[in-house]
Parts: C-alpha cells; sequence; structure tokens
C-alpha cells in the first residue's frame, strides 16, 4: 500500500555583498620650533701707557749735554792738557837749540803753531745704547657676559582622516519554500 508522502522543497535565500577597502590618511607636520638668541657682550677698558724716552746720554755724545757735565770734562782734562802744552814748549826748545840741524826750526814752529791745537773732549761716548725707553702699560680690564640660546618647541597634532568604503548588502536569491501535496486518487 502506498502511503501518500508530501514533498517540502525549500530553497535558501542568499545574501550578497559588495564592499569596498576604506581609505586613511595620516599626516604628521613638524614640530614648531622658536629659537631666541642673545649676543655674547665683551668690554675692553683699557687706561693709558706711559712712554719714558731717555736721552741725555745721546745729547752728550753729540756735544749738548748739560752744563755742569761738560764744565767737569773741560776741568778733569784741564791738568793733562796743561802737561802736553809745557811738553810740546819742550820739545820746541830743543828742536830750536839744535844749532846743527840745517831745517830753519823757527819757521817750521811759527808754521805748525798755526794748525796746533789742543782739544778738550766735551763729548759724551757715543753708543747705540744711549737711548733709554721705557714704557708702562696701563691697566687693561675686559668683561665677559654669555650669550644664551633658548629654543621653545610645539609638536604638533597628527592629522588623521578615515575614508570609508562602500557597503552594499543585498539579497541576491529570496527564499522559498514550496510543498507539494500528494496525488490523491479519485477513483477511490
Amino acid at each position: 500500500m502506498d502511503i501518500p508522502r508530501i514533498q517540502i522543497r525549500q530553497e535558501y535565500g542568499k545574501l550578497g555583498i559588495d564592499a569596498d577597502l576604506g581609505r586613511q590618511h595620516m599626516r604628521q607636520p613638524r614640530a614648531s620650533l622658536e629659537i631666541t638668541t642673545s649676543r655674547p657682550k665683551q668690554d675692553i677698558r683699557a687706561g693709558e701707557g706711559k712712554l719714558s724716552i731717555e736721552q741725555s746720554r745721546a745729547f752728550d755724545a753729540v756735544g749738548h749735554g748739560p752744563f755742569l757735565t761738560v764744565m767737569n770734562r773741560i776741568y778733569s782734562q784741564s791738568k793733562g792738557i796743561a802737561l802736553q802744552g809745557i811738553a810740546k814748549i819742550v820739545a820746541d826748545g830743543n828742536r830750536m837749540a839744535q844749532i846743527t840741524n840745517p831745517a830753519n826750526a823757527f819757521a817750521d814752529i811759527a808754521r805748525n803753531q798755526a794748525f796746533d791745537f789742543f782739544e778738550f773732549k766735551i763729548m759724551g761716548e757715543a753708543s747705540f745704547d744711549n737711548v733709554d725707553v721705557k714704557y708702562d702699560a696701563g691697566p687693561l680690564e675686559i668683561e665677559t657676559s654669555e650669550g644664551s640660546v633658548n629654543i621653545e618647541t610645539h609638536p604638533n597634532r597628527p592629522e588623521y582622516n578615515y575614508y570609508r568604503g562602500k557597503l552594499d548588502i543585498y539579497l541576491a536569491q529570496y527564499p522559498s519554500v514550496e510543498i507539494i501535496p500528494p496525488r490523491l486518487d479519485e477513483r477511490m
């Protein structure tokens, strides 16, 4: 005996998803810097120096020395020059006393007498070291103040943007249930 059967046909629904990836944009601006500097300073104060030149020995060496110094030289040389004069007179007298000398001693002595001169050495000693130069430097003060550098930084926040992509969800196939009843035999 055949038992009638009910047939059930079922189709599941299908979902369709269409998606694109999102995009993101990140940017980090550089930090802001504020730099300030102060220059170093230097103050220099210099006093005047003193230059001393002692040149009296140089003037003395060219005959323009102090009067007392020149007179002291003449005085100290006078005895020697007097003795030289006496020696010359003695020598001239001895020459004139030589009767056997054929030369004319009187004429020669008279001629040389015009050019003979006993010199006093009134000048000092000449030397490269006659001028004394002395320099005294003035006071020197140096004050230095340091400079400085100040750096201030301000970090900037990052900039972040997100652009979402496309997302479409749709029903690609509708679900369905089909129930098929058995065939009834009408002949019964």
